[in-house]
């Protein structure tokens, strides 16, 4: 069973926390993490492309000349795609790039990236991230408290409205719920900062 060191706010260690074998102790799957990340970023693409054609050109109603003794071929549009300033053929559309993994697909990458995370020394528990007021300059004191200098990733118990409102302004922070841990965000940021209430959160779903 992992263990890691558990913070208090002010940097200070409170003994350790011992962490689900089955969340945070897996050999990580590289082959399902890729997938994963494949279908977050695919369904992030807008998907608004969009081309004209025939029917939406505009002009084009009347036939450009009679059908048969011009000598020319037949032409029923000068909005006809081998026409300049015709309709686009075979254009893209507006459609949706997002598709979805199998249940346990998508909770093996998870389980995977956070294993990965507690071999790379990446994760960093605190007791708990309370503020009277939503500062964001009291929120840098305590990742500097912390000592996490680079991207980071911070995961609150669903009603920590403050720390969420404090941290969200700050360059490379992010700021997720606990029911909104994702793969892309975890191996997007070098550490993850999480409190111990969204620890449970996270473990009682995945476990």
């Amino acid at each position: 069973m992992p263990k890691v060191t558990l913070f208090n706010q002010d940097g200070s260690k409170n003994g350790e926390v011992s962490l689900n074998d089955t969340v945070f102790g897996i050999e990580p799957n590289d082959s399902v993490i890729f997938d994963a990340v494949l279908m977050q970023r695919a369904s992030m693409r807008q998907g608004t492309h969009a081309v004209k054609n025939r029917s939406a050109v505009r002009g084009g109603g009347k036939k450009p000349w009679r059908q048969k003794g011009t000598g020319r071929a037949r032409q029923g549009s000068i909005r006809s795609p081998q026409w300049v300033g015709g309709g686009t053929v075979f254009g893209p559309t507006p459609r949706s790039y997002a598709y979805k993994l199998p249940r346990k697909v998508r909770r093996l990458a998870i389980k995977s990236v956070l294993s990965q995370k507690v071999l790379d020394e990446g994760l960093v528990v605190v007791n708990e991230l309370k503020f009277e007021q939503p500062r964001t300059k009291a929120f840098a004191e305590v990742l500097s408290n912390l000592d996490v200098n680079s991207k980071v990733l911070v995961v609150l118990e669903d009603d920590n409205a403050n720390a969420a409102l404090a941290a969200r302004n700050l360059k490379n922070v992010t700021v997720i719920p606990a029911k909104g841990l994702n793969v892309l965000d975890v191996i997007n940021n070098d550490k993850m900062v999480i409190t111990k209430g969204a620890l449970s959160q996270v473990e009682e779903v995945l476990a």
